[in-house]
């Protein structure tokens, strides 16, 4: 049995502090033992799911927090992103129909899909005032 790893990270709700979330990513997935290319899908993955925090959770001009908090261990890594920010469900956004030409598909979704085709499991949970995506993937 892996033993578990936990880390944490926490950034204020400021798109120029994206290579942090990088780095922290890539150093969590070094100790994990993830290969390169998954590395950066889940590199991807995590930066538009902190992104979209960043720039809608909190009102314009309002400094928030975003908490990332990764657990690793037992063939899967757990990656929980959390904000004290408006409600916000980005799991109940339908399936992006991806036949559909862009000038047909609707403004947005197309980030929750991409995170969807990269992770095994997104839930997403408000609790105690908080916004709570959990992302999972199976290593």
């Amino acid at each position: 049995m892996d033993a578990i790893q936990q880390r944490h990270l926490t950034l204020p709700n400021d798109i120029n502090t994206v290579p942090q979330l990088n780095e922290f990513i890539d150093g969590v997935c070094e100790e994990a033992g993830i290969d390169m290319a998954t590395t950066m899908s889940l590199n991807l993955a995590l930066e538009e799911a902190v992104v979209n925090v960043m720039s809608y959770a909190y009102p314009q001009g309002t400094e928030g927090l975003v908490d990332i908090d990764v657990v690793s261990g037992n063939g899967h890594i757990d990656f929980i992103i959390s904000d004290s920010g408006q409600p916000f469900d980005p799991t109940d956004k339908g399936e992006v129909d991806t036949t559909l030409s862009a000038e047909e598909r609707p403004i947005g979704g197309l980030g929750i899909h991409l995170i969807r085709q990269i992770m095994d499991d997104v839930v997403y949970e408000y609790r105690d005032g908080k916004n709570i995506l959990t992302l999972k993937k199976h290593i």
